[in-house]
C-alpha cells in the first residue's frame, strides 16, 4: 500500500479513529451489498465467492441479513 506512505504523520489517536471509521463504513457497505444480493436471488455460495470467503464463513457472519433488513 504505497499510497499510504504519502499520508502525513499524524497523532496515533487520530489514525486509530480513522481505522475504526473505515472498518465501520466497510462493514455497513458489506451488509448493504449482501442485502441487495439476497434481494436479487443470490445464493450464499455466490455471495461467499464474491467476498472471497467460504459459504459457511459468510453465512455464519452475515446470516442475520435478509432482503428486507434495514441497514
Amino acid at each position: 500500500m504505497d499510497e499510504l506512505e504519502h499520508i502525513p504523520n499524524a497523532d496515533p489517536d487520530a489514525r486509530f479513529a480513522q481505522v475504526v471509521a473505515l472498518r465501520l463504513m466497510a462493514d455497513r457497505l458489506e451488509r448493504k451489498a449482501v442485502r441487495d444480493a439476497l434481494a436479487q436471488g443470490w445464493s450464499w455460495a455466490r455471495i461467499a465467492q464474491a467476498l472471497g470467503v467460504s459459504k459457511q464463513a459468510a453465512h455464519k457472519r452475515l446470516s442475520s441479513i435478509s432482503p428486507t433488513t434495514e441497514i
